[in-house]
């Protein structure tokens, strides 16, 4: 009797004791918006951060809002209601969660904007991104190293793609872009056939891979059926950039009569990867997703913990009320020789993806 009683005591003390880890465990409850699975790149981003912060105690509630505006703003209503402790939001349209943002402030909830700025409100308390402007300056690099500038001089003819002018980062990666091809372009060593420039005339839409090959279409016939050639294209995502090779493909390219132009892209999705192997694509730009999770899932429990979260610009992101505090990781350009090294060897991409 003395062992029954000796072992039952033990056993409580045993489930208080796991109770106790448990209840300590439990940080609450963290909101995480994001656009959209029709990209790749969300699904991972979202996988990343829900792995991230559960590991560090907290519950979390994912929503994707499927590119559909007001479909996000009642997701994230709804995590404010749910007494959600921080909302990271990779918005659709950062100019649209003014009062939503309100809402959070006044019940204390921290905001973080991943990846995308959110624009038009003070409640913004951080933002971890990539160096936006740099995506765009590695983009145009690489179309002149695909070009075989300075030793070829050209003149090449070269198409704009802009991004989502609903999303600022797109505005950065033109910038950054054109600080590189603009020069070229008064010189004319690079000729922009259709005369399209500017976010206001190259910009698509939700990212949207058929806008930007109807776009295309309409270049090639507009401005290259007198048998002139595309030379390169500057396309600021993998997404788009399939579309404009879906485009170019109808019209003859991809043959040893008319080889690819020099395409670009950004987020090293499998597709464009397999892309780039099969010469289609030239480049696309990496950016460590799993390192953009860590980052703001640090980030997010230091400010939950009364800790001092990490910033490394307080400068660069001012969303027309405020500069946001930032965290900017660094972007890597990868051609098809760097895929092995670079998103295979660091297990991003695994190899049978990619065969």
């Amino acid at each position: 009797m003395k062992i029954i009683k000796t072992f039952v005591a033990a056993l409580a003390v045993g489930l208080a004791a796991m109770s106790y880890q448990a209840h300590a465990q439990d940080k609450g409850t963290i909101g995480i918006a994001m656009p959209t699975k029709s990209s790749l790149r969300w699904i991972n981003d979202g996988d990343a951060l829900k792995a991230a912060l559960e590991a560090k105690g907290y519950t979390i509630d994912m929503q994707y809002a499927e590119d559909d505006i007001p479909n996000q703003l009642a997701q994230i209503e709804n995590m404010v209601t749910k007494d959600a402790k921080a909302l990271i939001i990779a918005s659709i349209d950062g100019t649209t969660l003014s009062a939503v943002l309100q809402q959070a402030a006044d019940k204390g909830v921290k905001v973080i904007a991943y990846d995308r700025l959110i624009r038009d409100s003070g409640n913004v308390d951080y933002y971890t991104t990539f160096d936006n402007f740099k995506v765009g300056v590695l983009q145009a690099d690489s179309l002149l190293k695909g070009l075989g500038y300075p030793d070829k001089p050209g003149p090449f003819n070269i198409e704009l793609f802009g991004g989502s002018p609903d999303d600022n980062n797109a505005f950065f990666f033109y910038d950054g872009a054109m600080s590189v091809l603009q020069p070229l372009i008064d010189k004319g060593t690079l000729v922009v056939k259709s005369g399209q420039m500017g976010m206001e005339k190259v910009g698509t839409l939700r990212w949207d891979a058929a806008v930007a090959q109807a776009r295309m279409d309409n270049i090639l016939s507009a401005n290259y059926s007198d048998g002139s050639r595309v030379d390169a294209v500057l396309a600021p995502y993998d997404g788009l950039s399939r579309g404009i090779i879906s485009s170019l493909r109808g019209v003859g390219y991809g043959t040893a009569e008319q080889p690819w132009p020099v395409i670009s892209g950004q987020d090293a999705e499998v597709p464009s990867v397999k892309a780039m192997i099969a010469g289609e694509q030239y480049s696309t730009v990496f950016k460590d997703t799993r390192e953009l999770a860590k980052v703001t899932a640090n980030l997010v429990d230091a400010a939950l913990s009364g800790g001092k979260p990490e910033i490394n610009d307080e400068k660069t992101y001012n969303n027309g009320v405020k500069v946001v505090p930032s965290y900017l990781l660094v972007p890597v350009s990868v051609v098809k020789d760097d895929i092995q090294k670079v998103l295979v060897d660091s297990g991003y991409i695994k190899a049978e993806e990619i065969k």
